[in-house]
C-alpha cells in the first residue's frame, strides 16, 4: 500500500474512491485503503475532510473496520473534530479497548459535548477512577447530570434517558410557550412532546408536537394537555420501557424518579437500540456464547464459550451413561447404534423448536394463566402430531433398509414417545427456570437437549431390548 503523501489509492484511476460503502452496503476496501493512506502519512486535514461527512453510526463502522492502532491514530489524529458519539456505535470491546489507550482529558473534552445518554453509554464502560477523574473535569451541571444517570442501575430507563427535556406550568398559554421556546437556547436538540409540570416537577400532563402546533395563541396549557399519558420509573429495566413503546405506539416517555419527578425522557432511537441489543443478547444467550462480539480477541471467546461448553460435556456424559446401560442390548443388534442417533436428533430439534417459541413468550410478557394452559396443550398435541408422522416415515424407512418391520415398529414408538417429551420438555424447561428466577435464554437449551437425548436413548433401546427380548 503506498503512504505516499501525493498518492492516494483509486485516485486518477476512474473510481469514486468518495463513496464509503459498496453495492452490499459494506464500507468500500478502496475508500478505506484511502483513509489508511491519510493516516499513514499524517494528513490530518484529508482524514477530516473525508471523516468529518460521516454520520455517527459511519464512523462507528469505520473504527471497527481498522485495526486498534489505526483507531487510536484516528481519534488522535482528528483530535477535537472527533465525534465521540460514534463509539456508542461500535462494540464494547473496540469501544473499552479505545478508551484503555486515549487520556482522560481528552475523553472528557469528548463526551462535554454529548447528549446526557450518549456520554453515559461511554462513561459507563471506564473504571471507576477513571470515571471519577473524567466527571471532575466537566461542568458543574453536566458532571451532576451524568452522575445522577450514572447512579442508577445498568440497563435501566435511567441509564438510557436523555435529561434534557421541555416542561413548563400548567397556568400559561401557547403563546406564552412558544415565546420561551423561541428565546431558550438550552432546549434539547430533538424533542416529540410537552411536558406539563407541577412546581416539584412531578408531571400532570403531556402535549403532543402535533397537537401544540395547531392551538391558538390564547389557548390554556391546561386545557390542551393529556392527561391520560404513559410514564417509565428510572428503576426500571430498559427492556421493559421498550415493551411499554410496542404496547402504547409510543416516540417519547417521561421518565420518573422514587418521587415521581420528572428526571428525563426516552425516545424511539434510545428504544430501538435497547430493541436491538435485547434481541442479540437473548440470541447470544441461547447459543451459549454470553456477550460475544465479533471484535473480541481469540481469549476472550475462549473465555467467553468454555463454561457452557463444560456443562455440555458434563450432560454428554449423563447421556452416555444411559447408553452405557444398553451396551449388552446394542452388541447384540448393531442396526441399534445406527439408528439410535436418528431418534435423539429429531427430539432435540423438536424440543428446540418448542423452547423457542416459549422463551420468546416469556421475554415478551406472553404468558398469561389462558395462554399459558393453550400454549402447554397445543404443544402436546404439536409432539404428538409430529411423532406420529415422522415415525411413519423412519419406520418405513428402517423396514426397507434393515429388512425388518419390527425394527421400524420399534423406531417409530420411541419417535412419538421422544417427540411428545420434547414438546413437553421445551415448554416446562423454560417455565421452570423462569419461576426460579434463571433466565430461560441461558441454560433452556442445555436441559431440553440433555432431556431429549436421554428419553430418545432410553425409549428406543430400552423398547428394542423388550421387544426382541434381548434383555
Amino acid at each position: 500500500m503506498s503512504t505516499d503523501p501525493e498518492t492516494v489509492p483509486g485516485e486518477d484511476a476512474g473510481i469514486d474512491v468518495n463513496a464509503l460503502r459498496d453495492a452490499e452496503d459494506r464500507i468500500s476496501p478502496l475508500w478505506l485503503e484511502r483513509l489508511r493512506a491519510y493516516l499513514a502519512a499524517g494528513r490530518d486535514d484529508d482524514v477530516a475532510t473525508v471523516m468529518g461527512p460521516l454520520h455517527a453510526a459511519d464512523v462507528g463502522d469505520v473504527l471497527e473496520s481498522l485495526d486498534a492502532e489505526e483507531r487510536l491514530h484516528l481519534v488522535q489524529l482528528l483530535g477535537d473534530r472527533f465525534d465521540y458519539s460514534a463509539l456508542t456505535e461500535v462494540d464494547e470491546s473496540v469501544r473499552v479497548e479505545l478508551m484503555d489507550e486515549l487520556p482522560n482529558a481528552a475523553i472528557a473534552r469528548g463526551v462535554a459535548g454529548l447528549d446526557n445518554d450518549d456520554a453515559v453509554a461511554i462513561l459507563e464502560d471506564l473504571e471507576q477512577e477513571d470515571r471519577d477523574e473524567v466527571l471532575a473535569k466537566l461542568p458543574t451541571f453536566e458532571r451532576l447530570s451524568l452522575k445522577r444517570s450514572l447512579d442508577f442501575p445498568e440497563d435501566s430507563a435511567g441509564r438510557r434517558m436523555q435529561t434534557d427535556f421541555i416542561a413548563i406550568p400548567p397556568f400559561w398559554t401557547v403563546g406564552q410557550t412558544i415565546d420561551y421556546l423561541r428565546r431558550e437556547p438550552d432546549l434539547p436538540d430533538e424533542f416529540f412532546q410537552i411536558y406539563v409540570v407541577d412546581a416539584s416537577y412531578q408531571v400532570l400532563g403531556t402535549i403532543a408536537l402535533d397537537k401544540f402546533l395547531r392551538a391558538a395563541r390564547a389557548t390554556s396549557i391546561e386545557a390542551l394537555m393529556n392527561t391520560n399519558f404513559v410514564l417509565v420509573d428510572a428503576n426500571e429495566d430498559q427492556e421493559e420501557a421498550a415493551r411499554d413503546f410496542e404496547r402504547y405506539d409510543l416516540v417519547e416517555v417521561g421518565v420518573v424518579d422514587e418521587s415521581k419527578r420528572l428526571v428525563g425522557v426516552l425516545t424511539i432511537d434510545d428504544i430501538v437500540d435497547v430493541i436491538h441489543e435485547e434481541a442479540d443478547e437473548d440470541i447470544k444467550l441461547l447459543a451459549g456464547v454470553g456477550d460475544e462480539d465479533i471484535s473480541d480477541s481469540t481469549v476472550d471467546t475462549v473465555r467467553s464459550r468454555v463454561p457452557w461448553l463444560v456443562i455440555n460435556l458434563i450432560t454428554a456424559v449423563a447421556v452416555s451413561f444411559v447408553i452405557g446401560l444398553f451396551g449388552a442390548t446394542i452388541d447384540q443388534m448393531v442396526a441399534l447404534a445406527v439408528l439410535m442417533p436418528i431418534v435423539a436428533s429429531m427430539g432435540g430439534n423438536a424440543g428446540t423448536q418448542t423452547m423457542t417459541v416459549t422463551v420468546r413468550a416469556l421475554a415478551m410478557r406472553e404468558l398469561d394463566g389462558r395462554r399459558l394452559r393453550r400454549l402447554i396443550t397445543r404443544e402436546m398435541v404439536v409432539g404428538c402430531a409430529n411423532g406420529v408422522i415422522f415415525a411413519i416415515l423412519i419406520g418405513v424407512v428402517t423396514w426397507l433398509r434393515f429388512n425388518d418391520v419390527q425394527l421400524g415398529i420399534v423406531i417409530a414408538l420411541a419417535m412419538v414417545i421422544n417427540l411428545i417429551v420434547a414438546g413437553t420438555a421445551g415448554i416446562l424447561i423454560p417455565l421452570m427456570l423462569d419461576k426460579f428466577k434463571a433466565d430461560p435464554a441461558i441454560a433452556s437449551a442445555v436441559f431440553v437437549t440433555t432431556v431429549t437425548d436421554m428419553v430418545g436413548f432410553f425409549a428406543f433401546l430400552g423398547i428394542a431390548g423388550l421387544w426382541f427380548g434381548l434383555f
